[in-house]
């Protein structure tokens, strides 16, 4: 198990966008965007040219299950990492742009972090990691 947690420290919402959220795995913040109803689900980072260093997508499922990740219409590489109810993640994937090549939680999961490809691996971060915070997102319709 790692040494990291999430910590969300309140939600804004920018017109148009998805709410935004603090979070942290060990000493690394990042700042993700809260995908937690089936739109913003359904739509992910697709279309989207790139994405900051320190941001993401988090996502919030209803039911723990063994959920997967595809890229369609997405144009940046990305790595998911999927997580148990507790944020500890289960494993992570590393996923290329316009792919619909499914990319699956080991185990049932209930969240899913994206971002940019190599962000974990060039921190250390792997299966075991703890995600702090994910308690306090709200619940997902």
């Amino acid at each position: 198990m790692g040494a990291g947690l999430l910590m969300a420290s309140g939600l804004s919402q920018a017109q148009g966008q998805m709410p935004l959220v603090d979070l942290s795995i060990g000493m690394y913040r990042i700042q993700a965007e809260l995908a937690a109803t089936p739109q913003h689900r359904q739509v992910g980072l697709m279309n989207r040219p790139s994405m900051p260093a320190q941001r993401g997508m988090v996502f919030v499922f209803t039911h723990d299950a063994r959920h997967c990740m595809w890229m369609k219409n997405t144009l940046i590489p990305l790595s998911v990492a999927f997580a148990d109810a507790e944020g500890r993640i289960l494993n992570i994937a590393d996923m290329t742009p316009h792919s619909e090549e499914s990319h699956c939680a080991a185990a049932p999961a209930r969240y899913a972090l994206e971002m940019n490809q190599g962000w974990f691996a060039e921190r250390g971060l792997a299966e075991g990691s703890s995600i702090r915070g994910l308690e306090k997102l709200p619940a997902p319709l």
